[in-house]
């Protein structure tokens, strides 16, 4: 699986970035940014949480291409 981030609806709180360090990222521009191409099965219940959370409705899971 992996990450997408809609950079219009994203408004970089921060809260992916704190609850899966090595996924996400808060850049200097101010938005989310997705670390890794491919969710691992170590990371994915973290990731899940984090996509079920996001205030601003911005994250969402897809299947890896």
């Amino acid at each position: 699986m992996r990450v997408e981030v809609d950079q219009i609806k994203c408004s970089g709180i921060g809260l992916g970035e704190l609850a899966a360090p090595t996924i996400f990222e808060v850049g200097e521009d101010g938005q989310t940014h997705v670390l890794v191409d491919d969710v691992s099965e170590a990371d994915m219940a973290s990731v899940e949480e984090v996509v079920a959370n996001c205030p601003a409705m911005a994250l969402s899971l897809k299947p890896s291409e």
